[in-house]
């Protein structure tokens, strides 16, 4: 990898705009999928761009994560995508893409993926809360991190799952390119380039970031220190069956939790289909046995069953639970509980192409220890 620096021009977001435009303008892609303000400019939402002008829209940093860009490089690439595309990405969503392409969901022929360094986003209502007040939340995070301060200046806090992050910096064993913000000097910005790439861009190697380093350090060190916190805090509410139901006690199965999730691609969920369509006297059977019953009903099935099916690829990114109009923390529940799973196997969703995720594989001596016996 080429170690390069892009010297900031006017401001860092129009410094990294111009380089995106040279990706398109010397042929590295043909098409570049980029964050961008929606109409209003109140939310970003992942935009697929074609031609250079109109990168000047484009949105690199904005600290806002509505939907995830995986499940946005899955609908374009997931049957074969038919240009050269390029898509800025943060970690988790670079995981998701890597957990998905594993299902056959999506495919890295012909995708450059452009790796972003990632402090942090808003609740969309915070987003807004900010730009209705003239902030530019983008700019100001970049101001934020040229003076080597964790955390923002805003006032509002990043989502949950941003603070507790494990991994909010992208591999570059994946991405073939690094916009590494946490770099940002005031002056200039450190990129990581695959060697073919950079010698097309004309980027000449240079020294590695120390202040990137050193930011990345402090910053995973509170990442870790929140995570502890968080998890700690679900073993004493939300375990055992109890403490489940009283964590999903407030669910009202609307399953935004689902649609958001960039893991959960099933075409067809047994959710929504007629196996849970019960006959109407059946409530009145459950009710009779139980003296009450609460409707809509099998709510911790329905996340009970979600999680079996998909907690070993959790990448933690969060936008389930901000997601629920109920305002259920589903997102620690998923990553306390996919923690310990993950660790039986071994496995770290989204770490490596070449894992097999656990749900796709059957080993006979699995949980041996945990009693299974071998015949």
């Amino acid at each position: 990898m080429v170690q390069a620096w892009l010297k900031v021009e006017e401001n860092p977001t129009r410094t990294v705009q111009g380089f995106l435009r040279s990706l398109l303008e010397k042929e590295v892609v043909e098409a570049l999928l980029v964050p961008a303000p929606s109409v209003g400019g109140e939310s970003v939402t992942p935009t697929l761009f074609l031609s250079p002008n109109e990168l000047s829209v484009a949105e690199p940093f904005a600290p806002l994560m509505p939907v995830s860009e995986a499940t946005a490089v899955s609908m374009l690439t997931r049957t074969g995508n038919p240009l050269r595309l390029g898509a800025v990405m943060r970690n988790c969503q670079i995981r998701a893409l890597v957990e998905l392409v594993k299902f056959k969901q999506a495919q890295l022929d012909n995708l450059i993926i452009i790796g972003v360094d990632c402090p942090g986003t808003y609740e969309l209502r915070d987003y807004e809360e900010l730009v209705r007040k003239g902030v530019e939340p983008s700019a100001q995070l970049l101001e934020v991190i040229a003076k080597r301060e964790i955390g923002v200046n805003s006032g509002l806090p990043f989502r949950e799952a941003c603070r507790m992050c494990a991994y909010p910096i992208p591999d570059p064993s994946i991405a073939a390119i690094t916009v590494g913000i946490l770099g940002f000097d005031g002056e200039k910005i450190p990129v990581l380039v695959r060697d073919d790439l950079a010698e097309k861009l004309g980027l000449a190697d240079g020294s590695p970031s120390a202040q990137r380093e050193e930011v990345i350090r402090s910053l995973s060190e509170a990442k870790k220190a929140e995570r502890g916190k968080q998890i700690e805090r679900f073993s004493k509410e939300g375990a055992g069956l109890e403490g489940l139901l009283r964590w999903f006690s407030k669910c009202i199965r609307c399953y935004n939790c689902m649609g958001v999730c960039p893991i959960c691609y099933c075409r067809e969920c047994v959710f929504r289909t007629p196996v849970f369509e019960h006959e109407s006297a059946r409530y009145f059977d459950w009710a009779q046995k139980k003296g009450a019953l609460q409707l809509p009903p099998e709510h911790l099935l329905f996340h009970l069953t979600r999680m079996n099916h998909m907690v070993t690829s959790c990448v933690g990114c969060g936008l389930c639970t901000s997601a629920c109009p109920a305002d259920i923390d589903v997102a620690l529940a998923f990553q306390s509980v996919g923690e310990g799973v993950q660790a039986l196997f071994n496995y770290v969703p989204g770490r490596s192409l070449e894992e097999p995720a656990p749900v796709q594989t059957f080993q006979e001596r699995e949980f041996v220890e945990l009693g299974e016996t071998l015949k």
